[in-house]
C-alpha cells in the first residue's frame, strides 16, 4: 500500500531525513519509533503528502505522489486521515462542527455530514459532547474529537503523531485500543511514538528512526 524509496529531506541545507526506504502493508499496524527530532513528523508529513521529498519517492496504492497532477493529490490525501499530538481543533466550534468539516470541504451533502458525524461522535462515546467546544473537554475527549474527525472520512490510512503524548497511561490505552479497533476493521494505522511501554504492549512492527534514518 506504502512504499517510500530512497527519500530524503533537507531544511535549509539541514537533512531531516536520509535515504529512508520503507514498505508498509495494506491493513498494517506500524509503529515508528525514535528519539525527540528523529524524524518521525517528517516522516508522517511525507507519507500524508503535505510536505514533499527532497529526493526519492513515494507510492500510495499504487499512485506515485509526485508525479501526478495536484488535484489528484487532494483526492488521495482525503483517502489518509491524520491524527494530531496537539489535537488542532478549532476552539471556536463546537465537537460536532470540527468533525464534520472535512467532509463539508469535500461536498458531502448536509444530511450525510449529520448521520456521519453523529455516527462517529458515538463510536468514540462523545455524543453526549457535540454541541460543547474544545477549550472545555478534557485532554482524552479532545483527543478523541480528533480522531473522530480523521476517520469520519472513513480513510484508507491513518498517520498518528505522537496521539498519546498529553494523555496520561489509562487514557493512553483507551486511545490506543480505539486505533487497535480501526485496525482490525482493515485500515492501515501508522503511529509515531518515543512510548516503549506503550509499543511493547502492542506488539505490533517497529521501524526506528535514529537522526533521520532507519536505524538497523
Amino acid at each position: 500500500m506504502i512504499q517510500l524509496f530512497h527519500v530524503s529531506k533537507s531544511f535549509d541545507g539541514t537533512s531531516a531525513l536520509t535515504d529512508i526506504t520503507l514498505k508498509v502493508e495494506k491493513g498494517e499496524f506500524l509503529f515508528i519509533t525514535g528519539p525527540s527530532g528523529a524524524g518521525k513528523s517528517t516522516l508522517l508529513r511525507i507519507i500524508f503528502g503535505s510536505e514533499a521529498p527532497t529526493d526519492g519517492q513515494i507510492i500510495i496504492e499504487g499512485r506515485n505522489y509526485f508525479k501526478i497532477p495536484p488535484k489528484e493529490i487532494t483526492h488521495l490525501r482525503r483517502r489518509t486521515g491524520f491524527v494530531f499530538q496537539d489535537f488542532k481543533l478549532i476552539p471556536d466550534r463546537s465537537v460536532f462542527e470540527n468533525v464534520a468539516l472535512s467532509l463539508k470541504v469535500a461536498g458531502v451533502n448536509p444530511r450525510e455530514v449529520k448521520s456521519r458525524v453523529l455516527k462517529m461522535l458515538s463510536y468514540v462515546k462523545l455524543q453526549h459532547r457535540a454541541n460543547f467546544k474544545p477549550p472545555v473537554l478534557s485532554g482524552g475527549e479532545q483527543q478523541r474529537v480528533a480522531i473522530a474527525r480523521a476517520l469520519v472520512k472513513d480513510p484508507a490510512i491513518i498517520l498518528a503523531d505522537e496521539p498519546t503524548g498529553n494523555l496520561d497511561p489509562a487514557l493512553s490505552i483507551e486511545t490506543m485500543e480505539l486505533f487497535k479497533e480501526v485496525n482490525n476493521r482493515g485500515t492501515t494505522v501508522i503511529i509515531a511514538s518515543h512510548d516503549k511501554n506503550l509499543i511493547d504492549r502492542y506488539g505490533r512492527r517497529t521501524v526506528c528512526l535514529d537522526a533521520g534514518r532507519l536505524a538497523s
